[in-house]
């Protein structure tokens, strides 16, 4: 029988149950993944769950594993798959004589799971490291304070165009996402930014450069990776840190469309104040209310 505050001890994680979440502690050692080390702990809304799976593991283990749905977790939206299977923050390996007690839980968890568990969830559930946040790539540093991304390219990693053009910055007003490909992948991997207008950088002096180069050590809303440089622990929580506040932003920073207008301004402030607004799209909506008022 499932009771609030069971706790499931597996390789490298502990889950505690709870009545409306699941708190994964990683274990710190030698053999955890190094992603789950940086994660340190995470604590999962039901309602951010679709579904809840035991399943036989390799050498007479079982692997429980819950199923987060569609949009509710800025880490497994930006990983976008490329996850490998031990890394896999939802998976918890446990001996073999668990099975019983993985199976009942896991049936108690499903008894819990909301109606629209099927559906993607309409805003994201889980919780993410919070900016300031920092990543060392190999041809630059990228930092996210919270209202914009920097790129300062490295001097000996940066290619001519990034070096040419100069650091860059991105307001989280002018990102529409985040695309992150693994360094365990095939070609290294990289950071990019998606923007809502995409940055000209044709060289002018060269009639040829038709400023269409897609690849990431030309794309200046783009950092590369390499051995030693964007690693998945550090690289994957920075790209899920911009994608939650740039997704966070695009929800949270709308004004309802009716409503007494001090209520519209009210809430235009705490916007503001939240830095969900910028200083000219705080002044531009606050005078436009004004002048319906």
């Amino acid at each position: 029988m499932w009771r609030m505050g069971d706790v499931l001890a597996g390789n490298h994680a502990v889950w505690e149950f709870d009545s409306d979440s699941v708190l994964i502690r990683f274990a710190r050692g030698m053999r955890t993944p190094r992603l789950w080390h940086a994660l340190g702990s995470r604590r999962i809304p039901l309602e951010a769950l679709s579904e809840v799976t035991v399943a036989a593991g390799k050498r007479d283990t079982v692997v429980l594993r819950a199923v987060p749905r569609p949009g509710a977790d800025p880490l497994m939206e930006a990983a976008a798959g490329q996850l490998k299977e031990t890394c896999d923050p939802y998976r918890l390996v446990l001996p073999g004589e668990q099975a019983p007690l993985a199976a009942a839980l896991a049936d108690a968890l499903r008894g819990r799971l909301g109606p629209d568990a099927a559906e993607p969830a309409p805003r994201f559930l889980v919780r993410v490291p919070e900016p300031p946040v920092h990543l060392k790539a190999y041809d630059a540093r990228v930092d996210f304070d919270g209202s914009a991304v920097t790129f300062r390219w490295s001097r000996t990693g940066a290619s001519s165009t990034k070096w040419k053009a100069g650091d860059q910055r991105y307001p989280l007003s002018a990102l529409t996402g985040v695309e992150w490909v693994s360094p365990e992948g095939l070609g290294g991997g990289h950071l990019r930014l998606l923007t809502r207008d995409a940055q000209d950088t044709r060289d002018p002096r060269d009639p040829r450069d038709t400023g269409d180069d897609p690849r990431p050590d030309h794309d200046l809303a783009a950092a590369v990776f390499g051995v030693g440089y964007g690693a998945v622990h550090e690289a994957l929580p920075f790209a899920a840190a911009v994608l939650s506040a740039v997704r966070g932003r695009a929800q949270v920073a709308t004004v309802p469309p009716a409503g007494p207008s001090g209520d519209r301004l009210q809430h235009l402030g705490e916007l503001h104040s939240a830095g969900l607004l910028t200083d000219a799209e705080y002044s531009a909506l606050r005078d436009r209310f004004a002048a319906d008022a």
